[in-house]
């Protein structure tokens, strides 16, 4: 794997080597004992994703480019072809990417000479979310087959959706669809549910964000949340078991209920910080793959990891 853009570029065992370097690190510190560059290329807002690149990167010791599209060149027509090749031309080595586009990568993949990471593209996917999702699964379950995981909400404009409805259909779960009319997506040949029957049959509940900047208009007048929505009264429905997630930003009050945010059953703010950890792995990863890093300081570390664990 020389760019991580798709998780469709993931056999399943690479899936789990991930997961297992990211717990790793979760327990062990790791810094590269060299310097080097890694450049944040983010054409479209961002908390959680930037900032757990950020923290991911700082805890392996990386020197961080940072950009700001406003303040960059882009401003004076410089194409992204562009700026992306100017990164590489510095010194970076490794390029964070988040754009509108839902192909950006495609175009300028061929002329790359550094990994790039999809930080998300368009509605198309983000792989790196899917990864720290399956990561938060994986430490709530220990495995993925037969969990049934129901994804609700905008589907239509997710990448989250996209990326994971494949993704834990590899892995052996049963994945179901709920969505308000008008944010299906006829794409994925999954099956819906409605909310009352998601919240009785799901292991795991995940929401997605309606995401207000990509339709030309939302009826505020459907009370969402009643009706395609998590309320307390359908939470008070799931299996005792059963657990909440949302790649957030929350939309409080619409897709979720406020105070189910941080309940008991939430694992929200786990998933945030599973994306350091996450993001670590995927990062050293493709260092690895490129030589970029000491390989066989790699496998002594992998080996130290697989030794304590009993494997």
């Amino acid at each position: 794997m020389k760019h991580f853009t798709s998780m469709n570029q993931l056999s399943t065992n690479d899936i789990y080597d991930i997961l297992h370097t990211a717990e790793e690190y979760r327990s062990h510190n790791y810094k590269m004992n060299e310097q080097l560059f890694v450049a944040n290329l983010f054409y479209e807002p961002s908390t959680r994703t930037k900032m757990s690149f950020v923290v991911a990167q700082k805890k392996l010791g990386l020197e961080i480019l940072d950009f700001h599209a406003h303040e960059s060149s882009t401003k004076k027509g410089e194409s992204f072809y562009d700026t992306v090749k100017t990164y590489e031309a510095i010194g970076a080595q490794l390029l964070v990417v988040r754009h509108e586009d839902d192909d950006w990568y495609r175009a300028i993949e061929p002329y790359i000479n550094i990994p790039m990471i999809n930080a998300g593209a368009g509605q198309a996917e983000h792989p790196t979310q899917c990864l720290l999702d399956l990561l938060t699964i994986y430490q709530e379950f220990g495995c993925f087959e037969g969990l049934n995981i129901v994804i609700a909400g905008d589907i239509k404009h997710s990448r989250v959706a996209h990326s994971n409805a494949q993704a834990l259909k590899r892995l052996g779960a049963n994945v179901y669809l709920s969505a308000a009319p008008g944010f299906e997506d006829p794409s994925l040949d999954l099956p819906y549910v409605t909310m009352d029957e998601a919240v009785e049959l799901c292991d795991v509940m995940m929401l997605l964000r309606i995401q207000h900047e990509r339709h030309d208009q939302f009826n505020t007048q459907i009370h969402y949340l009643e009706n395609f929505g998590l309320t307390k009264e359908r939470e008070r429905m799931m299996n005792e078991h059963a657990i909440i997630l949302h790649p957030a930003p929350v939309n409080r009050d619409v897709e979720i209920d406020s105070a189910l945010v941080e309940c008991q059953r939430s694992r929200i703010l786990k998933q945030m910080n599973n994306g350091v950890y996450a993001r670590m792995a995927i990062m050293t990863t493709l260092f690895n793959n490129w030589g970029i890093i000491n390989e066989t300081a790699f496998e002594k570390r992998e080996l130290l990891y697989h030794k304590q664990i009993g494997s």
